[in-house]
């Protein structure tokens, strides 16, 4: 099991002093939310890969359909190379009422599936080093000489690793995921509405054993999970987060949502991240 903290708010400057306090304390990963407004996440990650040395570093998550492919193509390729290989891409669809609809975004469900498996099939493309012909219903990418060099080679091999949010269970969703490196998992309800909260172990297991029987790629998969443990009570945080690894999850990420807005809401976020990971040998 690895662990991972997730920053629930702050600015390039708050990313970078609370991934090196993180990477002192043993977390595995330091991860931060991709706004429609707000902080940006690529140069909040580029300060954060200054000021360590160790530690993974990713967007929790980037919401593909709003981006332009070529952009966080370049974006993670340069931030791979300033982190030594330190990268992971985790993209979805994005919570619409995060600010879409402010901002003009698409909405639509399906057409946001389309530019989610557009966006990776050209992200993935450009990593390679090619010059890529591409046509799909959303996006052309014409191979005409360019007039500046591309990016060069990625330090992390075969690619930089790309999580993907599977919808348990959408069988597109879950494909989707088990195409790339690792599966960040929603369970939808009977309504076809996402359910609130993390999938129960038993929901767990089951993707975890779709997984091993439909994934035909033989790299290493991850199946990330998420929620709160209780900093100074470390029986009970093992015990949450062993539950989960015998379940068949490979991360776990430390959330502190209900930390963004409080009064001291900073200080409690870096004592849990300084409180380090709940660890434990299987």
């Amino acid at each position: 099991m690895k662990y991972g903290f997730i920053l629930p708010w702050g600015d390039a400057r708050v990313a970078a002093d609370l991934a090196y306090e993180a990477e002192r304390a043993g977390w595995d990963g330091f991860f931060v939310w991709e706004p429609v407004w707000g902080t940006d996440a690529w140069i909040a990650l580029t300060a954060a890969a200054m000021q360590t040395e160790r530690i993974r570093l990713g967007t929790m998550l980037t919401p593909l359909s709003r981006m332009r492919p070529w952009k966080l193509a370049s974006e993670t390729a340069t931030l791979d190379h300033l982190s030594n290989g330190r990268m992971i891409l985790a993209v979805g669809l994005g919570a619409i009422d995060s600010g879409f609809e402010n901002f003009g975004e698409v909405t639509d469900r399906k057409t946001r599936a389309e530019l989610l498996d557009e966006g990776l099939d050209i992200v993935t493309g450009l990593w390679r080093g090619q010059v890529i012909d591409y046509t799909g219903k959303h996006y052309r990418v014409k191979p005409k000489p360019w007039h500046t060099p591309p990016a060069p080679p990625l330090v992390q091999s075969p690619r930089i690793p790309i999580w993907v949010v599977g919808a348990w269970f959408r069988e597109k969703s879950m494909q989707r995921a088990a195409r790339y490196d690792g599966l960040l998992p929603n369970v939808m309800g009977k309504n076809g509405i996402v359910r609130m909260g993390p999938p129960t172990l038993a929901e767990l297991r089951a993707m975890k054993k779709w997984i091993d029987e439909h994934r035909a790629a033989t790299t290493p998969f991850d199946i990330v999970v998420d929620g709160e443990t209780p900093g100074d009570n470390r029986k009970k945080a093992v015990a949450h987060v062993r539950a989960r690894a015998q379940a068949g999850a490979t991360w776990w990420l430390e959330t502190r949502w209900s930390d963004s807005e409080k009064t001291g809401g900073l200080a409690s976020v870096r004592k849990r991240i300084t409180q380090g990971p709940p660890r434990f040998e299987l």
